[in-house]
Formats: C-alpha cells, structure tokens, sequence
C-alpha cells in the first residue's frame, strides 16, 4: 500500500479533502487567500498537498473515500476560491499518522508562511504535551535552540487578552518578552502591557522597565522587616499621596518618594515646606519622631544623619538593577530564559539613558527610586 503512493501525485476533488485537526494556524488573511487564489487561477496549484487516506463504510456496505490534509491548507482554502474542483496530492501511509500529520503541519508552516509567536507557541507546547516530544526534539525538527522553543511556549502564560494583542500584531515579541518577566506582577504586568500598547513604547524602553521593577522586588525581600519604618512609610506615604520607601543602612540611609510628574513634586515640596516648622505629623515631625525613638531603643543603628536630609551618602555602593536582572533567569520550567542567538528581539537591551528628560508615567527615571 505504501509504495502504491510512496511519492506519486493523484488529483482528489477538493470536497473529499478535510482539514487537519492538528492544524496550527488558526487564521488566514483574507487578503492574501485571494492573491493566491488569482495565482492559482492563473498558474494552477504548483505544490500538491498533502493528504492522509482514509476508507470509510457505507450504510449501503459499500466504501467511500476521504482525504485528511496533512499540509496545505492554505492552497486548499484559496483553490476552493479559485473556483477548481480538483487539486493534485500526495497521499502519505504510515502507522503514526497523528503525529506525524502535527509534526508535518507544523515544519511546513515554518517553512512557508511564519505562524506567529501564539500560534507556534500552541503547536510546541502540543507537540510537547500530546506527543511526547521533549523541547529540545522539537528545537531540532524545526530548526531552532531549545531556548527559543522554551520560551517560545512561556508565552502561553501571559493573560488572554496581552495573547490577543501579540497574535494580531499589536504588540511584538520583544515586548512580550519584558512583560511575562512580571507574570507574578498582574497589576505592574497589565499597566506596562498597556503603556506598549497605548503609548508605543520601544522594546528596549519595556525591558529596562521591567528590569527596573524585577531590581526593586529583589532590593524589598532583602531589606530587613522593620516594624517601625514599614509604619512609618505608611504614614509619610499618605502625607504625600504617593509610595514612599525608606532604606536603612549601616550608617545613616535614605527616604525615596515616587513623583510622576512636575506637578506631584511641586507638592511635595509644598508639603515639605510647610512642615519645617514642625508641626504635628508633617513629614519633617514624623522623621524626628523616629530618629528619637531609634536614639532610645537602638543607638547604634541610626536611620537617618543629625539634618535629616531627604538623601545621605550610603557607605556601600549599591547594585544597579543589571546585577540583579541575572536573577530572573530560570530554568526550562521557570521564566525568563534568556536565549542566545536566535532572535535579536531576545538580545538584553542595554540600560536606559539615565539623562532622559521624560516625564510620563513609566519612563525608567520614575521607576529609579
């Protein structure tokens, strides 16, 4: 049976094939069927599908045969277009048709015509999942690092609607990479989607964003829990109506206030300003109050220097967020993986130019703190 079709080309009627259920692309330009279609209608289908065989019993006890596509469909689509009743084909016979019919669809869509990045992500993790295919078996069938499969099928835990902007086009991958970094972030993970999305921001701008919010969770897990200044950021930060942090160090440390635009930091000023004088819970009160009660209970561990100023010079020099960036790489079951060499959009951008005079929401001086 096998080497009856092994390799020969049989013209089927169009209506007897059916698509492939393990089909990975799940949509077609209509535009670009019906350029193939009139290529079609003037050249014909120069590349024959292919189809698996299949007979069928009737209820008459007789047979029917039917076709299943293995690749091809979007020929098949745009010959139905063109108006052709029959198609040529090579019919393929083989124990692991299943597989072999995902295996097909996907390398040949590769090939062709690229899926984008969901669609290839929902192929891998299929091929991973209902085939057994290890990540770096399928890295070799299609041609690339098992990093790019990995991350690749990472992609899926992005919510539906970011896997909805990424399928259409409206984000690219290199955006979609800095924001599955905060996939254990939902709120920062949403406003950053939607900063790319709204206000066109650039890969390397999203990735600095993202690395800079990574470098701030890890710098919150090693601050030691204290009880007093967690109170007393509560406080200072409903003062100012902004995130307020204070950093503690051996000698002395630094209080960081949020401010988003010119006009939140003319009001802290304001508010910095008219508590001078030291008036009951201005912020100038509220660090005086906690400079005396750390000079009682705990000497030798001072917060803040005798003027109290807003920033003091830490004795050690603190990690930029690059040294901590190293930290999110995981490995093939966890995210990021940092590929290497396959898509430049995978490349680490480099650090944002501190200089910048940008004054919106999430430009990376506002995430500096």
């Amino acid at each position: 049976m096998s080497e009856l079709y092994s390799n020969s080309i049989f013209w089927v009627e169009v209506e007897k094939i059916h698509p492939n259920p393990y089909q990975p692309r799940k949509e077609f330009d209509p535009a670009r069927l019906s350029e193939l279609a009139d290529s079609i209608r003037q050249y014909g289908v120069l590349q024959p599908l292919v189809v698996t065989r299949h007979e069928i019993e009737r209820e008459d006890g007789g047979l029917s045969v039917e076709y299943e596509l293995i690749s091809g469909e979007r020929r098949l689509r745009a010959s139905k277009l063109a108006g052709l009743l029959q198609v040529p084909v090579i019919i393929r016979v083989g124990e692991d048709n299943d597989r072999e019919k995902l295996e097909l669809a996907i390398i040949e869509n590769l090939q062709r015509e690229d899926l984008n990045s969901v669609e290839k992500a929902r192929a891998f993790k299929q091929l991973a999942e209902e085939f057994g295919f290890k990540h770096g078996e399928i890295a070799k069938k299609v041609g690339k690092s098992r990093e790019y499969v990995s991350n690749t099928i990472r992609l899926l835990m992005l919510p539906e609607t970011i896997l909805e902007a990424l399928s259409s086009g409206q984000i690219t991958d290199g955006h979609a990479r800095p924001i599955l970094m905060l996939i254990d972030r939902p709120e920062e993970q949403m406003t950053l989607f939607k900063e790319v999305l709204y206000k066109k921001l650039t890969v390397r701008d999203a990735e600095a964003i993202a690395r800079r919010i990574a470098y701030d969770r890890v710098r919150k897990k090693e601050r030691a829990f204290d009880p007093e200044i967690v109170e007393l950021e509560e406080r200072m930060s409903e003062k100012f109506g902004t995130r307020v942090q204070i950093e503690r160090k051996d000698i002395g440390g630094r209080v960081m206030i949020d401010f988003f635009s010119n006009d939140d930091l003319r009001n802290i000023l304001t508010l910095v300003e008219s508590g001078e004088d030291g008036q009951a819970g201005s912020p100038h009160a509220m660090m005086h109050a906690y400079e005396h009660s750390l000079q009682e209970g705990e000497e030798d561990k001072p917060l803040l220097g005798e003027n109290s100023e807003i920033e003091q010079g830490a004795s050690q020099e603190e990690k930029g967020p690059e040294a901590y960036a190293a930290d999110e790489e995981e490995n093939e079951d966890g995210l990021p993986e940092t590929e290497t060499g396959d898509d430049d959009d995978n490349e680490a951008a480099p650090p944002a130019d501190s200089s910048s005079d940008e004054d919106d929401l999430y430009s990376i001086k506002n995430f500096s703190l």
